[in-house]
């Protein structure tokens, strides 16, 4: 988590936070929060398509091509051949994968408008301000 935090008593004459200076410190706390909640979609796809990975290798592993799988579409678990289960878990993971994609993009944008920001607030505020990632 990261917070914009000013730092110990500031003289008035040192420091003037103009309401310019508010609204991109605003900016970037509201783009550290989105950060981070992408960061956790992205975590959840992750595992997500790790499970699916581990379902198409246990498939992968069964002899018995006969046998009907079970796959949950929604509530309910439709029984469908090997073979469609196969592409079925294939088709899943490759949307996921398009997913997480489109999510890492976006990190990297933001990344991108917290770097300027941290940019112009330090070459304003130098050692008053505190931009960094808190480690609690």
């Amino acid at each position: 988590k990261m917070a914009a935090t000013m730092k110990g008593p500031v003289a008035v004459e040192d420091v003037n936070v103009t309401f310019e200076d508010q609204q991109k410190i605003n900016k970037f706390a509201r783009n550290t929060s989105r950060m981070t909640e992408l960061k956790n979609e992205i975590e959840a796809k992750k595992k997500l398509l790790q499970n699916l990975q581990d379902a198409s290798d246990d498939l992968m592993m069964s002899d018995d091509d006969s046998l009907l799988i079970p796959y949950q579409i929604g509530d309910v678990f439709i029984s469908h051949t090997q073979e469609e289960t196969q592409e079925m878990l294939e088709a899943a993971k490759e949307t996921l994968e398009q997913e997480v994609k489109g999510l890492e993009e976006r990190v990297s944008a933001i990344q991108q408008v917290l770097g300027d920001l941290k940019i112009q607030l330090y070459a304003k505020f130098g050692n008053n301000i505190n931009l960094e990632a808190d480690e609690s």
